[in-house]
């Protein structure tokens, strides 16, 4: 039976989210997890995909935890299906013990990853990235009714009014960029540019050569430089271990993005306050 819920009136700063699981007892532990969170307010739980499509559709949750590996439904068909309703905005964390999921989940867009049994510092992040997300979000409908032009932040990127960047590449191409896909600027000292690299993205993109650090690390407060060379987006950030950073899906592939240790401070200090 699933459990009843209540469906409160949305507040900008809550967010309505429910759980589907069949392990009953992982539900619980993770409902209790996010009873500490203010932002976050259980509204329901359902312990098969059917009752969890159809709690879906009467909760319209902001957020959703759901398990991949379930008798009738699995948790990848139960994204799609969800991912496929006409103007869904819920975002989707995949928690599951096994680790082999992780490429179908984000295959299918799901918006995070987590693993159980659940760490509380992965936890905390993803929670983070939620709330900064939904925080852009709200800032994106708000600016919508209010056409602006686009804001100059520097010579090679400016700031459309929904919040995204336009970045140029040279003269007269560019690119558009949502700051949540950002995972690192890198710098190129060969080609003496910075390059950028994207979730989803097989290769970086070259910016502008006039385009410079000072100039990235204003464009949001997630980007923290960690040497010359590197900016990471420290939303994405794991761990620091023998001097080398260590990401989040969808970049836990970069490799030796090293901290100097004229920056080692500030990325603890700035890492400790999330």
């Amino acid at each position: 039976m699933r459990k009843q819920y209540t469906n409160i009136k949305k507040q900008t700063d809550i967010m309505n989210i429910i759980i589907v699981d069949d392990d009953r007892q992982a539900a619980e532990v993770l409902k209790k997890k996010l009873t500490e969170y203010h932002e976050m307010n259980v509204v329901g739980m359902a312990h098969d995909g059917k009752e969890g499509l159809q709690l879906f559709k009467e909760a319209m949750p902001d957020l959703l935890f759901l398990d991949i590996d379930m008798p009738d439904i699995s948790g990848i068909a139960f994204l799609e299906r969800v991912e496929s309703r006409p103007g869904n905005r819920c975002r989707v964390i995949m928690y599951t013990a096994h680790s082999r999921y992780m490429l179908s989940a984000f295959r299918n867009k799901a918006f995070d990853y987590l693993k159980k049994p659940i760490n509380d510092a992965e936890l905390r992040t993803i929670i983070r990235r939620v709330c900064l997300d939904n925080n852009e979000q709200q800032h994106i409908q708000s600016a919508a009714s209010t056409p602006i032009a686009p804001t100059i932040i520097g010579d090679g990127i400016s700031r459309r009014n929904d919040g995204k960047y336009i970045v140029y590449t040279n003269a007269v191409d560019f690119r558009l960029v949502d700051i949540n896909d950002v995972g690192l600027f890198a710098y190129n000292s060969d080609l003496r540019v910075w390059e950028l690299t994207l979730a989803g993205e097989k290769e970086t993109i070259k910016l502008k050569r006039s385009v410079n650090s000072d100039t990235l690390l204003t464009l949001n407060d997630t980007l923290v430089r960690v040497s010359q060379k590197h900016i990471i987006n420290i939303s994405y950030l794991m761990e620091v271990t023998d001097n080398t950073c260590h990401f989040y899906p969808p970049f836990n592939k970069l490799q030796n993005v090293k901290v100097g240790r004229f920056f080692r401070k500030k990325l603890i200090d700035r890492f400790s306050s999330l």
